[in-house]
């Protein structure tokens, strides 16, 4: 099958490539994960009511077990792309057959039929595999192989990192951490059919978007190497050269511990912000955390590469997370002064910056001291254990999650059908009922604005519930911030890796001279 060509065409990165496929392109799948990152929880446990199902385990058990799946699918991808042979690259072909599969697989994670609990759970769990260890696999790997297939110039290839970058953390993160709390959430409430007519809006938008990042990038690594012909390594072969290397095993471990704080953080957000900080879709406290402590993201963008080619991507790094663990704790130290926990998240996001911007630009070198150390390329399995990682603790933290929220007592919200203004028996009959189930609303029941003809009544939370919410939201990166500023300690690979790239580079050109004669 011949696959349609890249448009881009120059032995350098230019403009056009780092605007239309690292940046515009990728908006779309992003914008997707994003939301689900922060929504699909929700969905799960106040739209759909799936906290209590089977006891709670349900929701414990399906992303633990899910993951499992994934870990499989990652290994198997990883293979695929490095036999993947074409005049097209070993990545790209796979991102143009994501562009469909995400689409399609995003809309049926919340089209789940109204029928009893077995039917419920059987749709939601192939939906949420078709999705995260299928579609998305395919997408994510090849997406995030672009940056260090694209080029080994340093300069260039950070360039990239930083334009990959803003896209998930400024459009992806604007539309979730404003547009959503503010706008979308307090209009869609619990309501299923309108959360299914936005997440098929959002899906379907990642089609033309994931398009655009295929016909925009080039693989230059992979074109460079093409002549060597070097024999198929088996997995086992792989993993050997992977974890025989310093540096790549010092990175896995640093990426796990910064997915389970990451993780924990997402999963807290909403629920932080409408128990503990403010009150259920507000419409404004989560907008406050979100934008107020985002703002070093945006002008982060002008200010990291610089510090980053001064001082080196891993100290200025390491030491961002001394400050990453300082502005969570002061907002531990205080999680229901809005004032306080805002300064906090300001000073978090901070030290967060180069992490965000510049960590694919070091895990490239860590792959290109892999390949002259050894004079293989095995990035695909490379990759494939970094996304192990990302997917498999998104699943079993979101499980723990479930567990201690279950655990410690949380109360679902619960909607009621509005009447005529002037008219409030159903506030009436509403009371009684929460009464009798020894429930209290958060505000006052004649105070909620109705949403068509359905209000949405939220409920205070057990002590317990506010604990376990701000340990994950807050609580968590203190611990995770401290050690990842010791593992980068031990990370140096950039003292020597401006020789390495040079020494490949002639190893390639005189493999080509060879071959020619």
């Amino acid at each position: 099958m011949k696959l349609p060509r890249s448009l881009v065409t120059s032995a350098e990165v230019t403009p056009k490539e780092k605007w239309l496929g690292y940046l515009l392109g990728p908006a779309g799948a992003l914008l997707l994960n994003a939301v689900l990152a922060t929504y699909l929880n929700i969905y799960y446990t106040d739209v759909l009511k799936l906290t209590k199902l089977w006891g709670g385990i349900f929701l414990v058990a399906f992303p633990m077990v899910s993951k499992v799946i994934d870990a499989v699918t990652n290994i198997l991808m990883g293979r695929v792309i490095d036999r993947t042979r074409t005049k097209e690259g070993k990545a790209r072909p796979w991102l143009l057959l994501s562009a469909f599969l995400v689409p399609l697989t995003g809309i049926l994670l919340f089209t789940v039929p109204e029928s009893n609990d077995v039917v419920k759970v059987v749709w939601i769990m192939i939906s949420y595999n078709l999705f995260y260890s299928f579609a998305y696999t395919i997408f994510n790997m090849s997406h995030s192989l672009m940056v260090p297939l694209s080029t080994r110039d340093g300069k260039a290839r950070g360039g990239l990192s930083v334009f990959n970058q803003i896209t998930t953390i400024m459009m992806s993160g604007i539309l979730v951490a404003l547009v959503f709390p503010m706008v979308i959430m307090p209009m869609i409430g619990i309501d299923k059919t309108k959360w299914i007519t936005l997440m098929s809006i959002i899906s379907i938008l990642t089609l033309p978007l994931t398009l655009l990042e295929y016909f925009f990038t080039k693989e230059r690594v992979t074109e460079e190497t093409a002549s060597d012909h070097d024999e198929k390594l088996s997995f086992g072969e792989q993993l050997k050269i992977i974890f025989g290397d310093k540096y790549m095993v010092l990175m896995y471990v640093y990426f796990f511990i910064y997915t389970v704080g990451m993780c924990m953080k997402n999963m807290g957000l909403v629920y932080y912000c409408n128990y503990v900080l403010g009150t259920y879709n507000d419409g404004i406290t989560q907008m406050l955390v979100s934008v107020i402590g985002g703002i070093p993201m945006g002008i982060g963008i002008f200010a990291v590469w610089p510090l980053a080619k001064r001082f080196g991507k891993r100290n200025v790094t390491m030491w961002g997370f001394v400050i990453y663990a300082v502005g969570s704790l002061i907002c531990w130290l205080f999680p229901t002064d809005l004032v306080i926990v805002l300064v906090g998240q300001f000073i978090k996001n901070i030290g967060g910056l180069p992490c965000a911007y510049v960590f694919m630009a070091l895990f490239a070198d860590c792959l290109d001291h892999l390949e002259w150390k050894t004079g293989k390329r095995v990035d695909g399995n490379a990759m494939s254990i970094y996304n192990i990682i990302a997917v498999a603790m998104v699943g079993i933290i979101m499980g723990s999650f479930n567990w201690m929220l279950s655990g410690a007592g949380y109360i679902p919200p619960m909607e009621f059908k509005a009447v005529a203004e002037a008219d409030y028996p159903a506030f009436a009959e509403a009371a009684s009922m929460i009464s009798a189930q020894g429930l209290t609303p958060q505000v006052a029941l004649d105070t909620i604005k109705p949403v068509k003809d359905v209000y949405t009544v939220a409920f205070l939370q057990p002590e317990s519930v506010g604990r376990m919410i701000t340990l994950a939201f807050v609580g968590i990166e203190v611990f995770t911030g401290i050690l990842l500023a010791v593992i980068l300690r031990f990370i140096n690979v950039e003292k020597t890796i401006e020789k390495e790239q040079a020494e490949i580079k002639a190893r390639h050109e005189n493999a080509g001279t060879e071959a020619e004669e």
